[in-house]
């Protein structure tokens, strides 16, 4: 186990010296950043699959070199078939975890540094997976209305994230302390990875929120500024803050029930929805830079790809053929 805990007095250097640091690394710069409990969980789980590695192989962690990275490297392109991105995310972990032993004066150098993961052999847009237009209104569609404390928070909750946008983990840690105000306009304050932003509500989905929290009150409770926004209604969790494994759950529902999930060439997600707010949005002749601020995106370069996405099929060069077939 990783445990948080002080470090002690370092005189050698050995693996638990190692982990004491990462421990405290996870718990000052990573906790402290507020990082959601996936993140931490995620680092723990990275770091020890490399140490089982390390120990196959009768290595030391402690005095492994760059070479031992690289084959590390190899191994998880050759025996585990990792894709680009999730060796990137590895090797990004163990990256960090000997740069918190090289802070903490453990290690000369950091045998990780430099080693890069295998090139991305995709089109970066083949990532982008979205809804058209007709389907988010199916999707939408299928949300009962019956009134029911679960539709209208679904309801809201689905709509924010399909047209403005929003990552679960944004309207997971949303509170009621958390809405804007404007004048008559009504907004969400949401913390994304580095960044905290509004997202501006259109009146409808402002509608569905405000009277989703009434339903709340109406059934008793009484709403405190540091009240989550989106709450579970389930025997176990009713009350409680909904988890982003919860909100992804419901998506996958509601999509499943629009026979939405899977399509030939095509596996929606939720976090495909936000891949369609910002795709729709460039569709109906919204600006780059306001698609950029909905979003969050901190490099325009990342907004660009839903313009390629569109850009692609509308603009291909092939149109002006006229050639018969």
């Amino acid at each position: 186990m990783l445990a948080a805990t002080a470090p002690p007095q370092l005189t050698t250097n050995t693996t638990n010296n190692l982990l004491v640091v990462f421990a405290e690394f996870l718990d000052i710069d990573v906790s402290a950043g507020d990082a959601a409990t996936d993140t931490l969980k995620t680092y723990r789980r990275q770091l020890q699959q490399f140490l089982n590695w390390c120990d196959r192989l009768k290595l030391n962690p402690a005095t492994v070199t760059k070479d031992d990275i690289k084959k590390y490297r190899r191994w998880m392109v050759d025996k585990k078939q990792y894709k680009p991105a999730t060796i990137a995310l590895k090797l990004a972990v163990v990256r960090r975890f000997y740069q918190a032993a090289l802070e903490k004066g453990l290690i000369a150098i950091n045998p990780a540094a430099g080693v890069k993961p295998p090139k991305e052999k995709r089109d970066p847009a083949e990532k982008i997976t979205y809804l058209e237009q007709a389907e988010v209104e199916t999707l939408l569609q299928t949300i009962p209305r019956d009134g029911s404390l679960k539709a209208a928070r679904d309801k809201a909750m689905i709509a924010i994230m399909v047209l403005e946008g929003t990552r679960t983990i944004e309207l997971h840690r949303a509170n009621i302390s958390d809405l804007v105000r404007q004048g008559k306009n009504l907004g969400v304050r949401v913390e994304g990875k580095r960044s905290i932003r509004v997202v501006p509500l259109t009146s409808d989905i402002a509608n569905l929120l405000v009277d989703y929290l009434h339903l709340r009150e109406t059934a008793g409770e009484v709403l405190k500024p540091n009240s989550p926004i989106f709450i579970g209604v389930g025997n176990r969790s009713k009350g409680k803050r909904i988890s982003r494994r919860g909100i992804r759950l419901i998506v996958d529902n509601y999509l499943q029930q629009a026979s939405l999930k899977y399509t030939p060439g095509r596996t929606i997600s939720a976090h495909s929805l936000r891949h369609t707010a910002g795709t729709l949005a460039l569709h109906s002749g919204a600006e780059l830079r306001q698609v950029q601020d909905l979003l969050g995106h901190s490099d325009p370069r990342t907004t660009c790809i839903y313009a390629h996405v569109a850009d692609r099929w509308e603009n291909n060069p092939a149109l002006k053929l006229n050639i018969e077939i």
